[in-house]
């Protein structure tokens, strides 16, 4: 009997699971493979019932903590993941908020203690293939540069042990971005006097591995949807179906290394390993 593959997906928040992971959790789950998702922080800095903002009178932490763990399991369940472990780190919100001043925030708690942690979950679960954000954490945000940290501490730490044999960086694609403001002006859609920033996403060079998930973009709606709470903040939901097939069918990342041979630009993040 062949072994079973495993993926573990590295997160900040809940909801960070979809976007640029759904599919690919989706579809390895749909194939029998066991799928990881190590979600950092609780989300206690996400918008609360009502769409109260942190800093506003009544949000509630503990509250929106609560909500948005239910939130995740419902997420997860759509996407059909395996096996989902909780750091329970504190939300260090974005750069800038006060937030990130606390010493149980995220981006605060000391390296070692939290990469122990991520390395005893691979060498507990021997991931085949990892993936979390690149070293800006995608956009700059606390919390992803910090998952990001722990991830590259973590596998230094167990790399002796074989594991994984392949690491990714989450990509988000220049091009894909700009076909998608194009589209959305097409159709008459108000997307405003949009600029992409020049440091923002990936270039076409840069990205290794560009994986078809258009067979999971419902999945991935669903499991978005599921994150009601923070809606507001998910413009994507609020494209049409053809607007949302271009958005949520590709994933892209970008290769580190690989102890396997592969191609120079891949669709499929398993591949030397099937």
């Amino acid at each position: 009997m062949e072994r079973q593959l495993t993926l573990m997906a590295v997160h900040a928040h809940p909801d960070d699971e979809v976007l640029s992971t759904g599919g690919v959790l989706a579809s390895a789950a749909a194939e029998g493979f066991r799928t990881v998702l190590v979600t950092c922080t609780n989300g206690e800095q996400g918008d609360g019932p009502g769409g109260i903002k942190p800093g506003e009178p009544g949000h509630d932490e503990a509250r929106v903590r609560e909500v948005r763990l239910e939130e995740l399991k419902e997420s997860v369940a759509q996407l059909g993941i395996s096996d989902v472990e909780l750091l329970g780190y504190h939300d260090s919100g974005m750069v800038g908020w006060e937030a990130n001043q606390r010493p149980e925030a995220f981006a605060n708690i000391p390296l070692e203690e939290s990469a122990g942690r991520l390395a005893e979950l691979m060498e507990r679960y021997r991931p085949d293939v990892v993936v979390t954000y690149d070293e800006n954490g995608a956009y700059g945000h606390p919390d992803h540069i910090q998952a990001h940290l722990i991830t590259m501490a973590a596998i230094k730490a167990v790399r002796g042990s074989g594991i994984p044999a392949k690491f990714y960086y989450t990509a988000i694609s220049r091009t894909r971005i700009e076909e998608m403001f194009a589209y959305l002006r097409a159709t008459g859609a108000e997307v405003g006097d949009f600029e992409l920033p020049d440091d923002f996403g990936n270039s076409d060079e840069e990205i290794t591995t560009v994986v078809d998930v258009s067979p999971y973009v419902e999945r991935k709606r669903k499991a978005l949807e599921a994150h009601a709470s923070q809606g507001e903040n998910i413009f994507m939901l609020r494209l049409s179906e053809e607007g949302q097939q271009r958005a949520f069918g590709q994933e892209a990342f970008v290769r580190q290394f690989s102890d396997v041979p592969v191609p120079e630009h891949e669709d499929d993040i398993f591949a030397g390993l099937r």
